[in-house]
């Protein structure tokens, strides 16, 4: 009986968060040779260590390799100390400037490190690829290097950009793609995984496969992370990162900034949630059985009990809920309006009462972390900005902010006299909870109603 799980189950699983199988008929193929012979598949993915500590973008390859490793094949987890003397050229618009061996010697320590926080060191091959690139010698370079064109080169996207713009490329970054491919026929790897920039160096690695006369190697891309912001790729350099070395409090603190839609992503591609999982707990969320914040701090815990264990993950919810959580913000479905006339009895009629929990079944729950927060002096302290961005009326930040100091957003109230107060500042103070208003940005308005209750 073969040890390996039903091939279905196998590549349902395999596909999860998965951008393209090149090919997936191919995939599926090689399962179920290895289903009948008991004999593993190879999964190669690369890394280049360049910098000292990884990031949860990183971690999404790292845990596609360990949904292979969980499958019951071999994973190779390949520390590129002789790529990483080129320096992936992947997405660069200038050169980039090559590591002391020094430096990368010291980064793949910490990577191995930190990589086994994922996978199972008994089940994982490392490998450093100049095992045979300082090898191969002059021969076997020119043979190599003989292979490919530099048109062919050029089609990479990046290097053409940098062409058209005569932006200077180096010859040695013209050898990064074959120098990748290389790994793979030394490697004998059936599947390399990758990120959507590297589909390139992945096909240059079938090509070289294919004229060694061994099985093309199987491409499976997956996407670049979204950082907190939800916009640009995960990256230090934007300030939207999660380090998987960072304190469980820390990560757990930014994990809670994210927005709903980005929750679902991070479930995706930073878990082993399966799809029918997640599926699941979108539904409940669409039902109104689970709260999105309640979602939100399991996704945290999850994550952060993969590099720091879940006592820790545990205690890291206790520490934010103590200082982030005094109140709960309610929103009903913001409602457009026709002009800027006093809002009537209709739009007002069904706030809930400050002597009853209960509300309204159609509001729904808004907790954006940090919405609401205490100064030094202990006051609540709401923040227009992070309000107008968790309610859905705008779009980012950035924008909240525009709109605030352009004089486009005020709060509406009826007690204990119908007034409207423009909003300039970043901060409004909560006098006292329960705390009612209508907020209004030009013709788009949302009742918000904040409870005295701890969020749960």
């Amino acid at each position: 009986m073969s040890s390996f799980r039903p091939v279905s189950e196998q590549l349902a699983y395999l596909r999860k968060g998965s951008v393209e199988i090149i090919r997936e008929s191919d995939l599926r193929e090689r399962l179920e040779k290895s289903f009948k012979s008991g004999v593993p598949m190879r999964i190669k993915a690369g890394f280049d260590p360049t910098a000292p500590d990884l990031h949860l973008g990183h971690t999404v390859l790292i845990r596609k390799l360990k949904h292979f490793q969980d499958m019951g094949h071999t994973v190779i987890f390949l520390i590129g100390d002789g790529t990483g003397l080129i320096g992936d050229p992947t997405g660069r618009n200038a050169t980039r400037p090559p590591l002391s061996r020094e430096q990368l010697d010291a980064n793949a320590e910490t990577y191995k490190a930190q990589v086994f926080k994922l996978l199972d060191p008994a089940k994982t091959e490392v490998r450093y690829n100049t095992e045979w690139l300082l090898k191969l010698g002059y021969e076997g370079f020119v043979r190599l290097t003989a292979k490919f064109t530099v048109s062919q080169m050029l089609e990479r996207e990046d290097f053409h950009k940098r062409f058209q713009e005569e932006k200077p490329i180096s010859v040695h970054e013209l050898l990064y793609p074959m120098m990748q491919g290389y790994d793979s026929v030394m490697l004998k790897s059936d599947v390399e995984l990758g990120g959507t920039d590297q589909k390139f160096n992945l096909l240059v690695g079938r090509e070289l496969q294919r004229a060694d006369g061994q099985p093309p190697q199987i491409v499976l891309t997956m996407p670049l992370l979204e950082g907190l912001d939800g916009v640009q790729k995960m990256s230090k350099s934007y300030g939207n990162y999660v380090g998987i070395t960072e304190t469980p409090q820390e990560m757990f603190g930014k994990l809670m900034s994210i927005n709903d839609v980005l929750m679902w992503r991070y479930y995706e591609l930073l878990t082993d949630a399966t799809v029918p999982e997640i599926e699941q707990m979108q539904a409940e969320v669409a039902e109104g059985k689970l709260h999105p914040m309640r979602a939100k701090k399991d996704l945290a815990k999850r994550i952060i009990a993969d590099f720091h264990g879940d006592a820790e993950a545990q205690q890291a919810e206790r520490i934010w809920a103590g200082s982030h959580s005094q109140v709960m913000i309610e929103v009903p479905p913001e409602t457009p309006i026709a002009s800027d006339v006093p809002l009537t009895d209709d739009l007002t009629h069904e706030w809930p009462t400050l002597s009853s929990p209960q509300r309204p079944p159609e509001w729904r729950d808004l907790r954006p972390a940090g919405a609401v927060q205490r100064n030094d002096q202990g006051e609540l302290l709401l923040r227009v900005d992070k309000l107008l961005v968790g309610a859905g009326i705008c779009p980012s930040g950035s924008e909240a902010q525009r709109k605030r100091i352009a004089g486009a957003v005020s709060f509406i109230f009826y007690e204990p006299e119908y007034h409207v107060r423009p909003i300039h500042g970043p901060t409004y103070p909560l006098t006292s909870v329960p705390f009612k208003t209508v907020v209004k940005l030009g013709k788009t308005m949302c009742k918000v109603y904040i409870s005295g209750r701890i969020n749960e």
